[in-house]
């Protein structure tokens, strides 16, 4: 499915230097640099003061062989940190890729973040402040060019011994070679829970195996470029209500299927070609079963078809959702065909004010 992985050294094994300190991630790591002046570690189990599993914020081995990088995505005073790398071409226009990491929290974090962002830039990142890499910091700079990829999950980043899996898909505007990955937001738009009750520290990970891999090119059944979507996703008036006509659950389910995904795709190309869009998604459910048990039930639904949208790579604060259990029925739930109808997930797509 996927071909060669575009970024160099990408499980940190190639070194300049066997780390002997902290902070020296920019010298010590081949084909990686830092952006900014935020302190970057890496570890590798040639060190003794930098080595792996074991180091200063606690224990975590090496699954992709001695070496992993470390950083802070959340800190006081908006301090951050971050890794960069060059990809060994640039991304070929229209071209659908697949970005992946793997992210473990460090065991003495005081918090976990709830998504990681990945920034892929035309021209190399070079700024000198210690905090945040916020779109009024990257924009300054009015020759290179950005594209960020916000990818959000659950509570799985909190894990402090597996290494767990962060990834999404993209089409590539044409001029990527560089990609950025950490937290550009600042601490108040950063979402994250505490790990410990006296949480005055911040939240630290390791990452390893970072990959870009061409998967195919897009076709007309799955994606739409430029002004062909809106010719192709037909009936769609800004503030009204609308169904997703082939997202209807099976009983008891709110878990998507392969047919479920392609709607899904079109919306979320017809929004990301427009990014003054935002969508309000509604989950339903039919009569059977008790109040309480379908309001959770069609939470899940809406969340699922959300979750989808932000896996793509729809930003999450373009996405509104929420579940009325069975209470706004379509049809008759005294037949199976009308509980059908009713099994629904709604949407409306409105301009962010």
């Amino acid at each position: 499915m996927f071909s060669q992985n575009l970024v160099k050294n990408p499980s940190f094994e190639t070194y300049n230097n066997c780390p002997k300190r902290l902070g020296n991630f920019n010298d010590d790591v081949s084909s990686w640099s830092t952006p900014s002046k935020g302190s970057t570690d890496y570890f590798n189990g040639c060190s003794s003061a930098m080595g792996t599993p074991k180091n200063f914020n606690g224990d975590q081995p090496a699954d992709f062989g001695k070496g992993y990088a470390g950083l802070y995505v959340y800190a006081p005073e908006d301090y951050r940190e971050y890794l960069q790398g060059e990809l060994s071409r640039t991304l070929e226009p229209g071209r659908k890729y697949h970005i992946s990491f793997y992210v473990s929290l460090a065991e003495q974090s005081d918090f976990a973040v709830k998504e990681f962002s990945v920034v892929f830039s035309k021209n190399k990142l070079e700024f000198t402040t210690k905090k945040e890499l916020s779109k009024g910091v990257l924009y300054k700079n009015k020759e290179n060019k950005y594209r960020t990829l916000e990818i959000g999950y659950a509570d799985f980043y909190s894990d402090t011994q597996d290494w767990v899996l962060v990834h999404t898909d993209f089409v590539a505007k044409g001029w990527e070679r560089f990609m950025t990955i950490g937290n550009f937001k600042k601490n108040a738009q950063t979402r994250l829970f505490k790990t410990k009750r006296s949480a005055k520290k911040g939240a630290y990970y390791y990452i390893d195996m970072v990959k870009v891999e061409s998967t195919k090119k897009i076709d007309t059944e799955e994606h739409f470029v430029g002004n062909d979507v809106n010719d192709k996703i037909e009936g769609i008036e800004l503030g009204q209500l609308h169904v997703f006509e082939n997202v209807l659950f099976e009983f008891d389910r709110f878990q998507l299927l392969d047919r479920e995904k392609v709607e899904l795709r079109k919306i979320f190309q017809y929004l990301e070609n427009d990014t003054a869009l935002k969508i309000h998604i509604h989950g339903h459910t039919d009569t059977i079963g008790s109040i309480t048990y379908n309001q959770n039930l069609s939470n899940e639904r809406a969340k699922s078809v959300a979750d989808y949208l932000i896996h793509l790579g729809l930003p999450q604060k373009r996405i509104l959702w929420n579940g009325h259990g069975g209470t706004k029925p379509v049809a008759d739930n005294a037949t199976e065909a009308g509980r059908k109808q009713n099994r629904r997930v709604e949407f409306v797509i409105s301009r962010q004010e």
